[in-house]
């Protein structure tokens, strides 16, 4: 068994750690912005392909306690390097991160760490010059209060970059932060999810590869797909073998999207066409005030602009009065609204609840305007 530290975003930790259960593992910490927990080689296979709301997933290496660079150094040197890096392995010190500790430079951090797993590594293997041309092995730092989590990115390239968004518009939502959003609310596969303000259609996208099944990591790679050290490879081709028989894109779905700029229309039918939905969503161009449904019980889940330019700041009230209104149009239906824009309830009305989610750095708001639930049967009944 390893343990594994799954980074998300801050303030949705809890949704992670759902996730995290629903695939078996043991949850042994939650603090801000990541997860810990037990897995062993399938749990590692298993989380890179199937968790939608993790940054990365790291399989934790140790920690130690240091305030001055030679106990840093030497912290490293005392870790089992040897146990997770073959004699031809390419490894670096990708990133560090520190926050409230004594060593603060990360260029420093990321210089020293690595003089000092090469100084283990000749030690254990008795060589002095590492060919470093298999299979890379970045490692990632983390300093909190003087203490640092060691750790290998089995990764690679973030989660969140599932390999269907080419092209995004003005302030995307990533794609973990939209599969999380739409996981705080009740919405599932057989009610009508829209997005008014579709850009790129990530929100959609996302719940239809939902819908049908599909795990957000099945069609990318991973960099622990050449740690065959680490994990055999049939366990990779085995665990995705099962996941694409499990893809079912004839579920029924009722998924809309709509913007008003039609650039942003193209490039979401090519992302839902590329993450093998198309089928599944309707694109079209419109206005958020020509926004209509006589269905009851669906969902809007949308991130409108904020305004990011006092010009288009000046435009916000208005916008987000027509979102108002046509919401209010609507029968029975719930809203859920991501913005950086403090003044939104002014137009939208008081939320029932707010959720502070910091996107990056920036922070925002998910105003959520649940509607009531439907009568015990309803779905089955109109099926």
């Amino acid at each position: 068994m390893y343990e594994l530290m799954a980074p998300c975003h801050f303030g949705l930790e809890a949704v992670l750690k759902r996730e995290i259960y629903d695939l078996g593992y043991e949850i042994t910490s939650v603090e801000d912005g990541h997860v810990c927990y037990s897995a062993d080689e399938q749990g590692m296979v298993l989380s890179n392909l199937c968790l939608r709301t993790a940054e990365r997933v790291l399989l934790v290496v140790g920690r130690f306690t240091a305030r001055d660079y030679e106990s840093f150094f030497q912290g490293i040197v005392s870790l089992p390097w040897e146990k997770y890096l073959p004699r031809n392995a390419r490894f670096w010190v990708t990133k560090a991160t520190t926050v409230k500790s004594a060593l603060f430079s990360t260029t420093d951090l990321q210089r020293v760490g690595k003089r000092a797993m090469v100084k283990r590594l000749s030690q254990m293997y008795g060589i002095d010059l590492f060919p470093e041309d298999g299979a890379d092995y970045p490692v990632r730092l983390f300093l909190y209060k003087d203490v640092v989590t060691v750790t290998l990115d089995t990764s690679g390239e973030a989660l969140h970059k599932r390999g269907y968004r080419k092209k995004t518009g003005k302030a995307p939502i990533s794609e973990t932060l939209a599969s999380a959003l739409l996981m705080l609310t009740p919405w599932r596969a057989e009610r009508i999810l829209a997005d008014p303000f579709c850009g790129s259609g990530t929100f959609l996208i996302e719940a239809a590869q939902m819908a049908a099944g599909i795990a957000p990591g099945l069609y990318r790679d991973f960099s622990s797909m050449r740690w065959t050290n680490l994990i055999d490879s049939k366990i990779w081709k085995e665990e995705k073998k099962w996941l694409l028989e499990a893809v079912n894109k004839s579920v029924p779905t009722h998924l809309y999207g709509s913007d008003t700029d039609p650039e942003m229309i193209t490039v979401a039918r090519e992302n839902a066409r590329r993450a093998g939905v198309e089928r599944m969503i309707t694109f079209r161009r419109a206005d958020v005030a020509d926004f209509s449904n006589k269905e009851p019980y669906g969902f809007i889940v949308t991130n409108p602009p904020y305004g990011e330019r006092i010009s288009e700041k000046e435009e916000l009230p208005e916008l987000y009065r027509k979102l108002a209104e046509a919401y209010r149009g609507l029968d029975r239906w719930s809203m859920y609204v991501i913005t950086a824009w403090e003044d939104a309830p002014r137009y939208l009305g008081r939320p029932v609840k707010n959720r502070k989610i910091y996107n990056g750095m920036m922070k925002t708001y998910y105003y959520q305007y649940p509607g009531p639930r439907p009568p015990k049967g309803y779905f089955d009944d109109k099926d």
